[in-house]
């Protein structure tokens, strides 16, 4: 080579080395956000107790039974082993993506017998001659693909990407298990709650069967009462029986949740904890932040963008450098010396010349994923939005009515124990115990529904503003960084 080539030629090798990239600059989908929340205007940023761990919103509720639950969550649910594993997939495509920007090397030997059967006698033997050589070989080879036009780095950032917006799953998955198990043992504790009012009330009727039927025996009240009494007593043990088939059911789902067998998953009776917490509030902006199901859908605008440029990439030639070295003999301790030595270097380069419209094709197609994801991505943050507006709502408004459904449970109570005194004075019908009892019993349930609802919202809009109030995202199991 002259001198004259020898700069052209490096400048060559250093334009293939440092390549271009067909990708469009990124830039993250715009979207509207306001400055504060129509149903809660003065929510703002703050902080739980300091006894509460990082993203563990539910010892917000302060149940030490909810919490050993929501970490078997973590180990067993099937459902986040499946989303891990296809996180672990999209990183294993990133390192092979990676991959692409080296050289491949790989080593091969062998050796050959060959021969030939003459068609001449051999006047000696009289038999037909035979030819019999062996070759020795043994090379080592590389081969690669300068990323000129920027293919293999758009592939990289688009499985980054993808890997970013997996990653992002495997943390929706999580708050969707953790809360869904939440709301399941919330129920289940209310659920406690009914089957023990129910129990006290089944013991409440018996006692009335039984006054109503002495009351019967020495002629102070006609048959009816007794009829009455019992109906009503035989209605609530069929509630009661219901309930339990209800709470069954539950038990089953959270057993399912905590990756283990019904059949062998039981969850004991417990005290009822009318606890509704305060749940942290956030700025309106901040949800595009902290929800995972926004991250991914912002990540896999980013993949699609890249994607662009991948099939841009197309409409130029690839390079490919290719070398290798190795020896070639006829008898193996002759294989390695320098007199049996080859060597080969080369370069190829590939066009498709005419393609009648193919690779505009795919460009378009990767234009129109990019949009469909941008699309994706402000849908998913104006559901967030709604999501979070809807639950802030429904806690200002429950709380209203729970406190409404509180007096009214006082004031039923009262009622119900004034209508048995005048049953007992003569004075009313046995009918109008009945009525009384009744709207006691079901103000008493309400109350019990309108608290459950209050902490059923609760963790609906922990869900809704992402599952933690705080600048470092919640754990997911076996998560790390995939870049």
């Amino acid at each position: 080579m002259t001198h004259a080539r020898r700069p052209l030629a490096v400048a060559v090798i250093a334009a293939m080395l440092a390549g271009c990239n067909m990708t469009p600059t990124y830039q993250r989908p715009t979207t509207d956000v306001p400055a504060t929340f129509k149903e809660e205007p003065g929510w703002r940023p703050a902080r739980p107790a300091d006894d509460v761990a990082r993203g563990a919103w539910w010892r917000l509720f302060d149940d030490p039974v909810l919490d050993g639950l929501q970490q078997r969550v973590l180990v067993s649910n099937q459902n986040l082993a499946a989303a891990l594993a296809a996180y672990e997939q999209a990183r294993g495509v990133v390192r092979e993506q990676r991959a692409g920007l080296f050289p491949t090397v790989d080593l091969q030997a062998g050796a050959t017998r060959t021969g030939s059967f003459g068609t001449r006698d051999d006047p000696g033997t009289g038999q037909g001659g035979v030819s019999v050589g062996r070759r020795y070989t043994a090379s080592i080879g590389a081969s690669w693909e300068p990323d000129v036009w920027g293919r293999i780095r758009s592939g990289i950032s688009q499985a980054g990407a993808n890997a970013a917006a997996s990653r992002a799953d495997l943390a929706n998955a999580t708050l969707s298990a953790q809360g869904e198990l939440a709301l399941n043992y919330l129920q289940i504790r209310a659920m406690d709650a009914q089957i023990a009012l129910l129990d006290e009330t089944i013991a409440a009727y018996t006692r009335g069967l039984e006054i109503t039927t002495n009351r019967y025996n020495v002629g102070v009240v006609g048959k009816l009462d007794v009829v009455q009494a019992e109906t009503q007593l035989r209605n609530a043990r069929a509630d009661a029986a219901d309930q339990r088939r209800q709470r069954a059911v539950l038990e089953h789902a959270i057993a399912v949740l905590v990756g283990e067998s019904p059949s062998t998953f039981s969850l004991a009776p417990a005290a009822w904890k009318p606890r509704v917490p305060e749940v942290p509030g956030v700025l309106p902006g901040d949800l595009l932040e902290r929800r995972p199901d926004v991250a991914a859908a912002e990540r896999r605008v980013a993949a699609a963008n890249s994607g662009i440029g991948i099939e841009r990439a197309a409409f130029f030639p690839a390079f490919n450098l290719s070398g290798d070295v190795g020896f070639n003999a006829r008898q193996l301790a002759d294989l390695f010396t320098t007199s049996a030595s080859v060597w080969s270097l080369g370069v190829q380069a590939a066009e498709t010349l005419i393609d009648w419209g193919a690779r505009s094709a795919r460009v378009d197609q990767a234009r129109a994923a990019w949009r469909q994801a941008t699309a994706t991505y402000r849908q998913t943050v104006l559901t967030a939005f709604q999501q979070t507006e809807d639950q802030l709502a429904a806690l200002r408004i429950l709380a209203d009515v729970s406190a409404e459904r509180s007096a009214a449970e006082t004031a039923a109570r009262r009622a119900e124990e004034i209508t048995k005194n005048q049953y007992l004075a003569g004075i009313v019908a046995y009918t109008d115990v009945i009525t009384a009892q009744a709207i006691a019993f079901n103000a008493r349930q309400a109350a019990i529904t309108a608290t459950l609802n209050r902490q059923t919202a609760a963790v609906s809009l922990i869900q809704a503003i992402g599952g933690h109030w705080i600048d470092a995202p919640p754990p997911v199991p076996g998560a790390d960084n995939p870049r």
